[in-house]
């Protein structure tokens, strides 16, 4: 289990504007991520160091999206402005989570610009909806070499996350402490009594530390 990608959901300037004025930030362009068509939703992305991105989304305005539970919630997320929807750890074996959790993973796909597809399964979105503090889990099932974090600047990685909630809920839905899939990013806990779910995120830079 491994960090693998953190969400932001678009804010109403839409999509592209969104990734535009964050990369303006860190001082590097997202990349069409493409449209995952099971979700109603699509993306640009940022390949980061240590096998993880960043990811900016937005729901379509497609059938899907109102009813894939990860197509609502970007949808609520945006039309609260947009901002952080959530952080994502992959894993190498879903069924041990699917058994864990007691429900079946969904598959999910999306058609990069250059007609590459990629394929993966997930779990654990409506867990995310229902409290913002806990990650969502994914399996990759195309080829490594095809991740969103291939071709990383490994000058542009992640340092921090801050989460506000509890870290022992969040331990109890990993199955094992909430460091472990963190490695060398650091982890605050903030706004203990506040509204649970990733607050920001810190990331590292040639120009230095950015936070978002």
């Amino acid at each position: 289990m491994r960090l693998d990608h953190l969400s932001f959901a678009a804010g109403p300037d839409g999509l592209a504007s969104t990734a535009e004025r964050i990369g303006g930030l860190l001082g590097r362009e997202f990349t069409d991520g493409g449209v995952h068509p099971r979700f109603g939703t699509r993306n640009m992305i940022l390949p980061l160091a240590d096998d993880t991105y960043l990811e900016i989304v937005e729901a379509l305005d497609h059938p899907a999206s109102d009813k894939a539970p990860f197509g609502q919630a970007v949808k609520a997320r945006s039309e609260l402005g947009g901002g952080w929807l959530g952080w994502v750890v992959a894993v190498k074996d879903m069924s041990v989570v699917e058994a864990r959790l007691g429900r079946a993973a969904v598959a999910g796909n999306r058609h990069r610009p250059d007609g590459v597809e990629l394929t993966w399964k997930q779990i654990g979105v409506n867990g995310l909806i229902a409290d913002p503090q806990l990650p969502f889990f994914v399996e990759w099932t195309c080829p490594a070499s095809e991740h969103p974090s291939a071709g990383a600047d490994p000058a542009y990685s992640l340092a921090q996350l801050d989460i506000a909630g509890d870290p022992q809920r969040v331990s109890e839905w990993l199955g094992e402490p909430v460091e472990a899939p963190l490695e060398d990013v650091k982890l605050e806990w903030v706004a203990p009594n506040g509204t649970p779910g990733l607050q920001a995120a810190v990331f590292q830079t040639p120009s230095g530390l950015v936070r978002i």
